[in-house]
């Protein structure tokens, strides 16, 4: 599974963050990647009147907008449009993207490949689409050299009004976390978070926050590129050693092949809305198979209900899911119902940051 999401990415007008009220702004502390956060920021962020945007789901806009796409020659413009303004608009907030792209395509990442690569892996068929863009999808090593570069620009869409990357990076990394740390306190049982899993990792940087956050905890990536596993091994071989080292693992998070009742932590950050329903349903039902008891999930996403995101201009909509295939899909599924049909009690949802929500949920004891 891939980290990078154009939905995130695409340029907004400038807004304010929808943030009702602020209580406090932290400070951060330095960690992995671009910052990390000592304590996150509360807030409470606006949703907007639907239930989803009008322009995904069975709707007669969203119905248009596939039209539109499967036009070819309009839909490789349209890929061409997502592609240019992705960088442009990255490069204009300061990030690097080119430059960061170049590094790693001139280093010895390479060498990971083999390292890294699960040969007898077969890639089910949804993971074969041009996500993102690439003709390849996720199997290359440009998606994989520019997805930390796009993680950026994902948290300054995000946070639009933020002064810098490090404080967009505090606020919705920093919500997540303690949404997780909140939820698993309140009801593992008082179990100690020892085993963490990342599914669909992609180049680590979700995967290096929760190790962060968590130093006593063994903590795993897991995804389906290869090539984006390769990236996350090497740029950790280039940091401090942890008391843990990642060990990162080549699979498919529908079936992980890992042990039952192995982890007390399972995450899927930003990964959903590139599944079909039947992926999301899976990828559930292997989180609740792999967790023990008292265990928690937490799944990081779009939002449906973000006023943001129901109030992208058609132009901005109709690049976003030229590049996200599923997007439908995730849109309509009740992500709270998936999760309860799967054995999952404690199911909550709290918008983290003006455009991602945190589903936390809970494997009975």
């Amino acid at each position: 599974m891939a980290l990078w999401a154009p939905t995130h990415n695409l340029p907004l007008s400038p807004v304010k963050s929808h943030a009702r009220r602020t209580r406090r702004r932290p400070r951060s502390r330095r960690g992995y990647g671009t910052g990390m956060v000592a304590m996150a920021a509360s807030y409470e962020y606006e949703e907007g009147q639907l239930e989803r945007p009008k322009w995904a789901g069975q709707t007669p806009l969203s119905r248009l907008v596939r039209t539109i796409i499967s036009f070819k020659p309009l839909y490789s413009l349209l890929k061409l449009g997502a592609r240019n303004v992705l960088i442009s608009t990255a490069e204009k907030k300061n990030i690097p993207w080119r430059e960061m792209t170049k590094d790693i395509l001139e280093s010895d990442v390479y060498k990971e490949l083999e390292r890294i690569q699960n040969p007898s892996l077969v890639y089910p068929d949804y993971y074969l689409n041009p996500f993102h863009a690439y003709d390849e999808g996720n199997l290359s090593w440009l998606a994989a050299a520019e997805a930390e570069a796009a993680t950026m620009s994902m948290a300054r869409r995000a946070i639009p009004d933020a002064s810098s990357l490090d404080e967009a990076n505090e606020i919705i990394r920093g919500n997540w976390l303690q949404a997780i740390e909140q939820h698993h306190l309140q009801y593992s049982g008082n179990s100690t978070i020892r085993d963490i899993l990342d599914v669909g990792c992609s180049v680590g940087v979700s995967t290096g926050y929760l190790a962060d956050k968590f130093p006593s905890a063994k903590v795993t990536g897991l995804d389906l590129s290869p090539y984006f596993l390769a990236v996350a091994q090497f740029k950790e071989k280039k940091r401090s050693p942890r008391k843990n080292p990642i060990i990162w693992i080549h699979a498919n998070g529908e079936d992980t092949g890992l042990l039952s009742n192995s982890f007390d932590l399972v995450s899927m950050a930003y990964v959903l809305h590139e599944c079909p329903e039947k992926a999301i349903v899976n990828l559930v039902k292997e989180a609740f198979r792999v967790l023990r008891p008292g265990g928690t999930v937490a799944l990081t996403d779009n939002s449906p209900k973000s006023k943001i995101l129901q109030e992208l201009s058609p132009v901005l909509f109709t690049l976003m899911k030229s590049t996200e295939p599923f997007l439908d899909e995730y849109y309509l599924n009740d992500l709270e119902a998936t999760l309860r049909e799967a054995g999952f009690v404690n199911v909550q949802t709290i918008l983290t940051d003006p455009r991602h929500r945190t589903v936390t949920a809970t494997v009975p004891h």
